[in-house]
């Protein structure tokens, strides 16, 4: 059976929910996670997005997260999708809420932070390889080349990670 999606207005409630063939198909407004993922070190996990991914496959990510299905809490589909994607079971500190939208994606995003602990489980379906990049090296390379990234989470995301001048955040 087809995965089902939550769908969400633009303040975060959920309002329907659809296949996720039809959430691609039709670019319908839904809800997805995006986690970045620190090392001890301050270090951001940067993978490679699979070639077969529904949307922006191939591209370089410094998230992991993904769709909310039916019936999920935002806060345990994030706990889901860092577990699932990378392995990580570490305590997820929440950014806030934002709107993201453009020709292939609409979705409330719900963003996050976590500093995993331990090595990586990479799901061989979604992250085709991964490494751990410096901050400083990983804005200095999505200034240069925008175009490898996921444009959601360099749009949703990039501010926040310069506004950390090469620290770990703080949980509040």
């Amino acid at each position: 059976m087809e995965e089902q999606v939550a769908l969400f207005n633009e303040h975060g409630q959920v309002v329907g929910q659809a296949p996720r063939s039809q959430v691609r198909a039709e670019n319908l407004r839904h809800g997805a996670s995006s986690i970045v993922v620190f090392n001890a070190d301050g270090k951001i996990f940067v993978h490679q997005r699979t070639q077969i991914k529904d949307v922006y496959p191939g591209l370089y990510d410094f998230t992991a997260g993904g769709v909310i299905q039916v019936a999920e809490d935002p806060d345990e589909s994030a706990r889901r999708e860092a577990k699932e994607e990378l392995g990580v079971d570490s305590e997820l500190v929440g950014l806030g809420e934002a709107n993201y939208c453009d020709a292939n994606t609409t979705y409330r995003a719900f963003l996050y932070w976590t500093i995993a602990h331990g090595p990586l489980s990479l799901q061989a379906e979604e992250v085709a390889c991964g490494f751990w990049v410096a901050q400083n090296e990983l804005i200095t390379d999505i200034t240069r080349d925008p175009a490898r990234y996921m444009p959601d989470s360099v749009e949703l995301l990039l501010d926040w990670l310069r506004g950390l001048n090469g620290n770990l955040p703080v949980a509040h």
